[in-house]
């Protein structure tokens, strides 16, 4: 469903939007209530069994938008309960980051599998053949599933000619690298903490529009109207997420016109970032003091590598995200500005908030966020004639969005600067693949490599914030590194002088 506007991205784009314009009006903020009767009009439902089902799952939505939790579903309480409290100019955050709206999820089933109509009852019937445990076998003519005795092994589905045998599995558990989605009493989805990453593919995935994270642009918005200088940090994945008419240059206008006062590269960070690591490989991997070193931009996969993996979780490279670093960076110069991360991913939420190391980021939103703010303030790229050259990073640092691009821009840097070490490169996207990965690592069979892990299959681009199709996303990230006067990360200006910034 990546890319293509279905009533559930319809329906999360409106809730971003209205919270928007709710802060930016200022007010009385239990209007709040009245909301889901925008959202959800007149009395016959648009989506569900119930327009009151409908407009409950609205206000849960909304609750989330302004950075609330949900509300609890065995006692009485209002959409506007805290919202009042929540009108400040500093994050709110209250764990967890990722929820389900349990009245609003279908209960799919677990995974099963099914015969379908297709069954012709051959002679060979190899699904009963195959099926390690018997659960197969012929019933009226066609094959029956015993469902009690199925180990969903899928050797049967593999066997039928006819392809008759299908894969049922519920789409946010599928999505899940982690494994973290499980079931509740009633069958309803259910994420369990100790697993989740908060990669967001949950989120993306479910066509229900169940699951939905916290949002932080009620409260930036206020930071922005409290006269505050906000700077705005913006992913490499940001181009092409707007439209053909938002370049770069407009895009800075634009935020400028929501109240940032400056734009600034995350890229610079990954120039950083980029050099920093290919100095740890030629001095610690290259050398043999360290069997691999493991890429760390991308909070999810370092994350589930750390956990999942902990003997060798010393080996996740403990450089500072490019995030991290640019916002040092912006402080460095600007110590009293506060500093908005926008970007692609769900999980740089938590990776801004975490207190093992200071990211100096006071605020995260997503690309969908800004687009609600845009809306808000009824800005539109085509009516911006100011379209000024945005050129402080490299191509190395923008190619980051990528999958892969870490780790060639690393690759570079290596080469370049120690000519005679050879770089050993593999890499993974989607957290499946990843642990992959990890595990044939952790077997020693990776000796010498740079590992590249991304959470989100496609890279950045395919981040649970972003707007547009993957692919699409990726064809304008290339774009805007060709247009880049610097190719190579050490060609910055900012590694020279700012490389103290990961210390």
């Amino acid at each position: 469903m990546r890319g293509i506007y279905t009533n559930v991205t319809k329906i999360r784009r409106r809730v971003f939007a209205e919270i928007a314009k709710l802060a930016y009006e200022g007010g009385d903020y239990t209007r709040i209530e009245e909301i889901p009767y925008k959202i959800v009009t007149g009395e016959i439902p648009q989506y569900r069994d119930s327009v009151f089902r409908e407009r409950a799952i609205a206000g849960e939505r909304l609750r989330l938008a302004v950075g609330l939790p949900l509300r609890p579903l065995d006692q009485p309480a209002p959409v506007a309960d805290g919202v009042v409290e929540s009108a400040i100019a500093k994050k709110v955050y209250d764990p967890p980051l990722v929820n389900v709206i349990k009245f609003a999820c279908n209960a799919c089933q677990e995974t099963q599998y099914y015969v379908t109509d297709n069954c012709r009852g051959c002679l060979a019937h190899p699904c009963t053949v195959v099926c390690p445990v018997k659960a197969i076998s012929i019933v009226n003519g066609k094959s029956f599933i015993d469902k009690s005795k199925c180990i969903k092994c899928g050797r049967c589905a593999e066997a039928c000619p006819y392809n008759a045998i299908v894969k049922f599995e519920r789409p946010c558990a599928a999505a899940c690298g982690v494994d973290a989605i499980e079931s509740d009493e009633l069958g309803r989805a259910s994420i369990n903490y100790d697993k989740c990453v908060s990669c967001g593919m949950c989120i993306v995935n479910c066509p229900f529009g169940a699951i939905a994270d916290k949002s932080q642009i009620f409260q930036l918005i206020h930071a922005i109207k409290s006269g505050d200088k906000v700077i705005a940090e913006v992913a490499p994945a940001f181009t092409g997420q707007f439209g053909p008419l938002a370049t770069p240059g407009k895009m800075k206008e634009a935020l400028k016109q929501l109240g940032f006062s400056d734009m600034v590269e995350v890229a610079i960070g990954a120039d950083i970032g980029a050099v920093a690591e290919a100095h740890h490989y030629a001095h610690k991997v290259a050398t043999g003091e360290e069997p691999f070193l493991a890429t760390s931009c991308c909070p999810s996969w370092s994350v589930m590598a750390k956990t999942t993996f902990p003997e060798i979780a010393q080996y996740v490279s403990n450089a500072l995200t490019p995030m991290v670093a640019t916002a040092r960076l912006i402080k460095k110069k600007e110590p009293n500005a506060r500093v908005v991360f926008i970007g692609p991913c769900a999980s740089k939420k938590l990776e801004a908030s975490r207190r093992t190391v200071r990211s100096d980021v006071d605020f995260v939103i997503t690309f969908e966020e800004l687009m609600g703010m845009f809306v808000a303030k009824g800005i539109e790229f085509g009516d911006i004639e100011v379209d000024e050259k945005i050129d402080d990073a490299t191509a190395d640092g923008r190619g980051y969005a990528v999958s892969g691009g870490v780790a060639e821009a690393i690759k570079k840097q290596v080469n370049k600067l120690y000519p005679d070490v050879e770089v050993k490169v593999d890499r993974a996207e989607g957290l499946k693949n990843c642990k992959k990965m990890l595990m044939i690592a952790k077997a020693g069979k990776r000796q010498g490599y740079l590992l590249e892990g991304m959470a989100c299959p496609g890279g950045c681009v395919a981040g649970a914030g972003t707007i547009v199709q993957p692919v699409k996303a990726a064809a304008a990230v290339k774009s805007f590194q060709k247009e880049a006067d610097m190719q190579n990360a050490y060609e910055s200006e900012y590694v020279e002088k700012y490389m103290d910034v990961l210390d």
